[in-house]
């Protein structure tokens, strides 16, 4: 069942992992599930997939630090302080058995990250249009590019960039990805509260600024610690073109995962072919 909602009307409960307030939210029961969003998204950009899951799963959904409703990160993003964010919030929620995890986007690195930093908490790993970067490496002067992410989310929230532009930046970028398909899905007023503010532009510049570098620290994870023997994996890929889908076909053989393509979805794969997102999941819960 869902969890009582906060004093706001929004569901979940706040956990403190590394001294951040963790916005998690838990519904349903049997196998776990966590789902996973990708650079700059929010808990209920899946709420279309957690409904078609939570009749079968335990289904997980917690918001990044800075995004969402979490607190302000502690420290920079990186590969390894994403996979074991995942089992943190794991251990918060007293789900100490194997998880079927699944990433979207950015979330796609954070997922297989989990999957091979801790094999045995993981029963099955589902990337959603995950990104591709096959032979990253990381940039010079990632703590000067931060610093400066920084500096600039707080010039802007000064002056209330993220207040005025915020929501409807984002109503923009969902309408533009999802061109044809009915734009951004959330309430406003949760856009509103979630995106109006400096600290999610700041999460959001900050990811952007160390993808590069978390990418790099994938190729390296992948070359030490291999995925568990028999792992059950399902890429599933947007129909956004030739090159995008050969991508994605190619990282599916890397991992000896599942392809699929989600042929009318945009980029937001859970946004436009939620049932699709869910039988991926089901469909690798249901090998384990």
């Amino acid at each position: 069942m869902p969890e009582s909602p906060d004093e706001s009307g929004v569901p979940g409960k706040f956990v403190r992992i590394g001294g951040v307030p963790h916005h998690i939210v838990v519904e349903g029961s049997g196998p776990v599930c966590v789902l996973t969003p990708g650079l700059g998204m929010a808990w209920f950009d899946w709420d279309a997939v957690a409904r078609l899951l939570v009749p079968h799963r335990t289904v997980v959904r917690f918001d990044r630090p800075g995004l969402g409703l979490s607190g302000p990160a502690a420290v920079d993003p990186s590969l390894t302080g994403e996979a074991d964010r995942i089992a943190r919030v794991l251990d918060a929620c007293g789900l100490n058995g194997p998880a079927t995890v699944a990433g979207h986007s950015l979330g796609g690195f954070h997922a297989e990250a989990f999957a091979r930093l801790h094999p045995a908490r993981t029963a099955g790993l589902v990337l959603i249009d995950s990104s591709v970067e096959t032979a990253a490496r990381p940039r010079p002067a990632s703590a000067l590019r931060t610093g400066l992410t920084r500096i600039a989310a707080g010039v802007l929230g000064a002056v209330g960039v993220p207040y005025a532009l915020g929501p409807p930046g984002r109503r923009a970028a969902f309408r533009l990805t999802r061109a044809g398909r009915g734009g951004d899905p959330a309430p406003y007023g949760l856009v509103r509260r979630t995106y109006s503010t400096s600290r999610p532009l700041r999460a959001l510049l900050t990811e952007y600024a160390t993808y590069a570098d978390v990418a790099a620290q994938l190729v390296c994870v992948r070359g030490r610690f291999p995925l568990p023997d028999g792992l059950p994996a399902t890429v599933l890929a947007a129909g956004t073109g030739r090159r995008w889908l050969a991508r994605q076909r190619a990282l599916a053989a890397k991992l000896g995962a599942d392809f699929r393509v989600s042929a009318s979805s945009s980029h937001l794969v859970m946004l436009d072919g939620p049932d699709e997102v869910a039988a991926a999941v089901l469909s690798v819960g249901a090998r384990v």
